[in-house]
Order: structure tokens, then sequence, then C-alpha cells
């Protein structure tokens, strides 16, 4: 009894303590708040003004967690994530009672299901599609889903490790993205695409020039099958990017080749290509001196430039063609950008990938050239529709951080990244357990393939690559829906391309 009445006592004396110490934290922040200049909230209503702020912070968790509805969010809602999640986890994707999405939105693709879809046993897996047959070493790409470029110091050690891995065990490749090759993206054994960014980092001189040297050595990696140039990105078209002096480690350094400890700016575009000439110029010279294929990743503003484009390649010939292009739509992220360009700048991928396709086949380079989609596409209804517009091949990024853990906190640029995906802060890195994200990665793009190939053969075809526009409706503005292939008509590739369409007509006069 004493025990509890001193105890008493001294919660008591706590209590007050905290009392006090409350109430002189409220008499400072309030001659702080009076004194500052800097927020008038803050001026006019002392410490109760500071809510403001905290509950701005808040809002966002409180949203993602306890306001949003499951098809509300952006810029993934939560039925998005949850299905990444599921799919990560091996766990059953199978929904209940009826679809949360709405039909009516205009531009959502419902898919039309053939009325006798072929039987079980009638019904394939894709096959591996050839890039840069001429080439001295081709490769045969095995999967229609692949990994986007994501560099090594935007994504932390730990997530490009499973990824790595991950990509290995689906069968899939990697994109190194424009922060060069990394020991990290080998570790693995999976396929690696090498992106050449402006900055040219780990193929780049001590000038930051393009190195034939370097180019061989990274091209010497068996791993590595094919180049890519990035010339944009869809969220930040037109800007280089910054790597501040802090985050170039000695490690950063060597695989980049860079100066320690320095600043890198990366120009906002290839300064040895000032048009399309220069362009295919550089292809051609990666292509002669690596041996591997190499292609191009953009982001469309207009069709209107590209015109140039297949002209030049129909004169020059088919040996100086990009053996891909990456289309990336406006709707694309990254680490970190200006709002103005990752809301306003660039072509939605549902707009360019449809350009693309048809400017590539009215020049009849359908078997010479592939067309890569890239642009939130996660899903597997995401993934089918980009096949049916005319895309060979898709990649995603933020598909693949869902996989890894991430649960879109938008911390990416600041270093806090709670799942260690995108922070370099040991602390948050060591909740990233490589040996098992790498299995949910791998179990992701599996269920991707998995679901892409049943909505092809729901539609009546044996495997993805054989859908066409004419699978998929789109909604209209009305609510209705109507072909895409009468919205979108496709060019033909035997015969006369255009069809006798004005439009098809106009644009292989362009072309020459």
């Amino acid at each position: 009894m004493v025990f509890a009445m001193i105890a008493l006592q001294y919660l008591a004396l706590l209590f007050v303590f905290l009392i006090g110490v409350a109430v002189l934290l409220g008499v400072v922040y309030f001659i702080i708040d009076r004194m500052q200049t800097g927020d008038a909230i803050r001026r006019n209503y002392p410490v109760i003004g500071r809510f403001r702020h905290l509950f701005s912070t808040l809002g966002e968790f409180f949203r993602q967690y306890f306001f949003a509805m499951d098809r509300e969010e952006m810029p993934f809602n939560r039925a998005q994530r949850n299905w990444v999640d599921d799919a990560s986890k091996g766990t059953s994707n199978s929904v209940a009672f009826g679809s949360t999405r709405n039909l009516n939105v205009p531009g959502t693709p419902i898919f039309m299901n053939a009325v006798f879809p072929p039987l079980d046993d009638q019904y394939g897996a894709t096959e591996p599609m050839v890039i840069g047959p001429t080439a001295r070493e081709p490769f045969a790409a095995p999967s229609i889903f692949n990994i986007s470029g994501m560099s090594y110091g935007a994504l932390s050690k730990p997530a490009v490790r499973a990824l790595s891995r991950g990509a290995k065990k689906a069968g899939i490749w990697m994109n190194t993205g424009e922060g060069g090759l990394s020991p990290f993206h080998l570790e693995g054994g999976c396929d690696i695409v090498f992106q050449i960014g402006t900055a040219k980092y780990g193929v780049r001189d001590k000038d930051g020039n393009l190195s034939d040297e370097k180019l061989r050595e990274m091209a010497a990696h068996p791993q590595v099958r094919m180049f890519e140039i990035k010339l944009s990105q869809g969220a930040k078209p037109g800007k280089g990017g910054i790597l501040p002096a802090a985050k170039v480690s000695k490690e950063i350094a060597e695989i980049r080749g860079i100066e320690e400890g320095k600043a890198s700016i990366s120009p906002n575009r290839h300064k040895e290509v000032d048009d399309f000439a220069d362009l295919l110029d550089l292809i051609h010279h990666i292509r002669e001196v690596t041996g591997k294929p190499v292609g191009f990743k953009t982001c469309m503003g207009s069709a209107d430039p590209w015109f140039d484009l297949f002209r030049l390649i129909r004169e020059r010939g088919t040996d100086y063609a990009p053996d891909f292009i990456t289309v990336d739509g406006g709707e694309g992220g990254t680490g970190a950008a200006p709002m103005p360009l990752m809301d306003l700048v660039g072509m939605p991928l549902r707009e360019a990938l449809i350009r693309m396709v048809d400017l590539r086949d009215l020049a009849g380079l359908h078997d010479r050239i592939r067309i890569i989609a890239s642009g939130k596409l996660t899903q597997p209804g995401d993934v089918a529709w980009a096949i049916c517009a005319g895309a060979d091949i898709v990649t995603s990024a933020r598909g693949f951080m869902f996989s890894l853990g991430c649960i879109q906190a938008l911390k990416c640029n600041k270093n806090t990244c709670p799942t260690g995906i995108t922070t370099h802060d040991k602390g948050l890195q060591q909740g990233l357990v490589v040996e098992e994200k790498d299995k949910r990665v791998a179990r992701y793009a599996k269920a991707v393939i998995h679901e892409v190939e049943t909505i092809a053969h729901s539609v009546g075809v044996a495997e993805p690559r054989l859908m066409r526009r004419r699978h998929v409706r789109l909604v209209r503005d009305d609510g209705s829906s109507e072909q895409m292939n009468v919205m979108f008509p496709s060019v033909k590739l035997q015969g006369d391309p255009t069809g006798g369409h004005p439009i098809f007509q106009e644009a292989l006069k362009r072309m020459g």
C-alpha cells in the first residue's frame, strides 16, 4: 500500500512536470511565432498555426490509409498496389462480388472475349523475340514484360541486388538506368540492357565524351545484351539531372566514371546529337563498336518531328536503323523532377505509342525495329492494352518497386524512403532483405505475364503477341465503347500499307 502511494505521488509529480514543460514550450513557440516574419499564419495564430503544417504533412498518410477509396489515389491507387502486392506474395488475386472499377471512364480498355476461345491444349506461352537481327550478337528477348531503367544511386544497393536476382528467376531483363553498370546489376545473372544517358555514365572518358574503350568493356559482359540511348524520359523530358556532391561516394564515382565528392550535372540532351542524322550515326557507331543491338528511349511531344527519322532510315537503309525504340509516356515517374515537367510536358503513352507504331509500320520497318512501351504500365490489363496497340515488349519501373515493398510514401527524393528502396540510409536499407524480395520480384513478373497470356487466350489467340487493336474496345466520352482499330486504324503490313486511308497516305508522302 505504501509503495502504491509513493508511486502515485511520483506519477503526479511527473504529470505536473510534463504540464510545466508543455506550458514553457508553448510560451517559447508563442514568442518565436510572433517574432518570425516568414509565415503569416504562425505570426497571426502563434502555436496553433503550427498544426496547419503538421496536418498538411500527415494528410497524405490519412488519405492513403483512411479516407481514399480503392480506385481514387494517384499516381497509383490502392487496388493497383494491392494487386502487385498479392502477386508478389504469390497469394490469390481473385476478387469477390464484382469489379470496383468504373468502366465508364473515357479511354478504359475493354477486351473483347471470343465466342469460341482456343481450348487449353491450343494455348501457348509467348515466344522469344529477336531484337537487332543485323547486329553481330542479336538478342532473343524471352519475355514480353521486363524491368525499366532505374539507376544504382536512385535505388539502393539491396534494391538493385533484389531486382537483379528476381529478374534472373523470372527470365526477364533489367535496364541499368543512366547511372552505369554496377556489380549489383550483374550479381543475379540476369540479362542487362545498358542505358547510355546524356552524361555517358559508365562509358565516358575523363572529359565526359563517349569512350569506345569503355563501350567495349561494357559489351564484354555476356549479360549485357543491348544498349539503349536515352534521349528523354516521360517524367522530365528536355531536362538533365543533378547528382549532388554528397551522393558521389567513391563507389558511385568509380561506377559512373566521375570525380568523387563533386556534383555531376547531366546535360539536357546528348551534345553530339543535334538532329536525327546524328542520332542514326551514333546508333550505328555504338552497334559497330559493341556488336550488340542498339536503340533509344524517348518521350514524344508530337509525332511531327519523327517523320524525318523514318524518312532518313528509308534513305540510308536499315543498317542505320535503331534496333528498338522505347516509347515513354508523359505519365512516367522518376525519383525527383520539377512539377511542371512531371505534370504537363510529354504526350501520354496511350497516344504516343500508337503514333510511333504507325510511323514504324508505314516505313515498312515492322520486323526490323521493335517497339518497347514504358510509362505507368504495372497491371496485366495495361500490358495487354500496349501489346494490342502495337508494342512488342513492355517495361515497368514502379511496378517492380511495388513488388519490392514500395508503399508509395512519395519520399523518393528525400533519402527517407521507409522501405529502403530509394534511400542510402543504412538503417532504412536493412529493412529490405534481398533473399526475400528477389522472390517477390520474380513472382510479380511471372504473374503479370501469366495474366496477359490469360487475356490473350480469352480474346481468342494462342499467345499475347497475336493480339491486335481489333481485340480491344475503348470507352468514349459518352460512355459507349468502340473498337480500337476503328478509332485508330492499323497500318497494313502487306500490299498498300495505307489501306487507302488518307491520313496514312499523307504520312507516307511526308516520309518520302
